[in-house]
């Protein structure tokens, strides 16, 4: 870490939990964001500000008018581009001394496995289950510790999942098919800063699992309401008949 890294960062070298080594784990550590909208904007703006030293930010949609609330990297002379390529333009000028890989591709199942294989994390910020099982299952075939969210109106969500071998539960087991639905932010609305609020919690978490910190969402699912304030966490149980992480037949 260089002189000028040292005092960038010296509001995370002074925490104990931190201190130089894990600051030094940050700038090591490889994470992709999967989706750039509310969720993903904010997640990728604090890690790159915190200095993890390679970010990898893959959307394959183009910036909007109705993006711009809540889509924080995003302003008026992005409409109509990739939103990979203008977060990274974005991302480069708050933090010129990390790498920002732009993905601005749909990742099929094959390429999304070679990109997650060399992750230390994986921020899921999408916003449909197709992606999330596909992700998730990803995830857990490499052994890649997954933080996932959401936020729709005035709710948001959250979950982590280390995907250990063996071990559960995954995010198959928190929704299944049975599931599914056609809710999303264009259909049924969302709260601007609802999803700072989720994307802030999903960059807490991420640098928690790169510096060696446990978490109290690991295997748990945070929900919280905007309308009143409150928030709460339920654990996941591990489904015996998981397709993901049950165990073998």
């Amino acid at each position: 870490m260089t002189d000028s890294g040292d005092i960038r960062y010296s509001r995370h070298i002074a925490l104990p939990t931190i201190g130089a080594q894990g600051q030094q784990k940050l700038e090591a550590a490889v994470v992709l964001v999967v989706g750039l909208g509310g969720l993903g904007s904010t997640a990728s703006l604090y890690l790159a500000n915190s200095g993890v030293g390679q970010l990898l930010i893959n959307d394959f949609d183009r910036v909007d008018a109705t993006n711009l609330p809540r889509q924080i990297l995003f302003d008026p002379d992005d409409l109509g581009r990739h939103k990979a390529e203008a977060a990274a333009a974005q991302l480069k000028r708050w933090n010129p001394d990390i790498q920002i890989i732009p993905l601005p591709e749909h990742l099929e199942r094959r390429a999304l496995k070679k990109t997650v294989a060399d992750c230390t994390v994986v921020l899921d910020c999408t916003d449909n289950f197709a992606s999330r099982w596909l992700i998730n299952e990803v995830c857990a075939a490499t052994h890649k510790p997954l933080v996932s969210g959401a936020a729709i109106r005035f709710e948001g969500q959250l979950a982590v999942f280390r995907h250990e071998p063996g071990q559960g539960p995954c995010y198959r087991c928190l929704y299944a098919e049975a599931d599914e639905n056609f809710e999303d932010c264009a259909g049924q609305g969302i709260l601007a800063p609802v999803a700072g609020t989720v994307g802030c919690m999903m960059a807490t978490e991420a640098i928690k699992l790169i510096v060696g910190l446990p978490s109290k969402f690991e295997g748990r699912l945070w929900v919280y309401d905007a309308m009143t304030g409150a928030s709460r966490s339920v654990k996941i149980p591990r489904r015996k008949d998981c397709p993901v992480c049950g165990p073998p037949a």
